[in-house]
């Protein structure tokens, strides 16, 4: 009976070993490979890019002792999303920081998913939206705080380096490239303006005139306050195409805007203002008539306008109870 026992034994180990090595191939690469290929792969690129296979196989996949931020984007030009590549600019920035500091590591890699190369990733976290900021910690699903709140603390290189380090205690120094953009602009600025200074030596009573300096105060503060610096920043597109395939003039949210949007602003605001430089000119000395055609004009601009853009404010701050003319 030991050499039928024994060998029902062996039967029973061999098939043991060929139970569990197929279960291990079924689940696929092993903790240590899986490290071993993102460190390979985040040695030749900072930011690697996953498809939807390669986004369950690395960051999907269980166990894991390293931490993955991807950032879930939409980059082809046919998408039309100018965040999205202002973001990626940000997030290369932070990459490629960590990539070369002395807190580099493999316990923690960067990772994007495009949107036309992984609609089934967007699909699986339920994302209508993009860019979207993702940390998957090594341990448990990701909670509400590994969603990156970026409507409220922005995308900027430094605010994904501060949200990381608060997610993974990886404190991440920034590098940012030199930019010398705005330097050749104020260099040539001052030639262009040193230079027509020069040419009209002679004669500079234009820079008494009150009426210039005016002027190039409204069109500056027109500028600020209808969101141009806003623009700058964040990169919004020109305009926007609902599913119905209606065009979008104004953002519907009171966190964002167009590019269009702000020419809008821009041009009611300086309606509004011609209004009141014509009723303070109504009050000077001059023909009676004239003066109430300037009043009355001067009314009915700052009425009309001014219930325009308040309009527009309650379209897009939900629950403003106040409106003037217009809903």
């Amino acid at each position: 009976m030991k050499p039928f026992i024994l060998g029902l034994f062996f039967l029973y180990t061999i098939f043991l070993f060929y139970h569990v090595d197929g279960q291990s191939r079924k689940q696929g690469l092993s903790m240590a490979e899986r490290v071993q290929q993102l460190t390979d792969m985040a040695n030749k690129k900072s930011i690697l890019k996953f498809n939807g296979n390669k986004f369950r196989d690395f960051v999907k996949a269980v166990p894991r002792n390293y931490s993955v931020v991807v950032m879930f984007t939409a980059m082809a030009p046919q998408r039309q999303c100018m965040v999205c590549r202002h973001a990626s600019d940000e997030f290369t920035i932070v990459a490629n920081s960590f990539r070369y500091s002395q807190a580099y590591s493999n316990k923690l890699f960067f990772a994007v998913v495009d949107f036309d190369e992984g609609s089934d990733v967007f699909q699986l976290m339920r994302l209508n939206t993009a860019p979207v900021f993702i940390h998957f910690p090594p341990k448990g699903k990701p909670k509400s705080q590994d969603t990156m709140d970026i409507q409220r603390i922005g995308f900027s290189a430094e605010s994904i380096a501060k949200w990381i380090t608060e997610r993974t205690d990886i404190q991440i120094r920034l590098f940012r490239p030199p930019n010398y953009s705005g330097t050749a602009a104020l260099v040539v600025l001052f030639a262009l303006v040193a230079g027509f200074l020069y040419l009209r030596r002679n004669n500079l009573d234009f820079l008494y005139n009150k009426n210039m300096w005016a002027t190039g105060a409204l069109f500056f503060c027109f500028t600020m306050v209808s969101g141009q610096m806003w623009n700058h920043i964040r990169g919004p597109p020109f305009a926007h195409k609902n599913q119905q395939g209606q065009v979008a003039y104004i953002h519907g949210s009171s966190q964002g805007q167009f590019v269009l949007e702000t020419y809008i602003v821009m041009v009611l605001n300086a309606a509004i203002v011609l209004g009141m430089i014509l009723i303070t000119e109504s009050g000077g000395k001059g023909d009676p008539k004239k003066k109430k055609i300037l009043a009355i004009a001067g009314v009915i601009l700052v009425s009309v306008f001014f219930s325009l853009i308040l309009s527009i404010f309650r379209s897009k701050t939900s629950g403003y109870p106040y409106s003037f003319l217009f809903k």
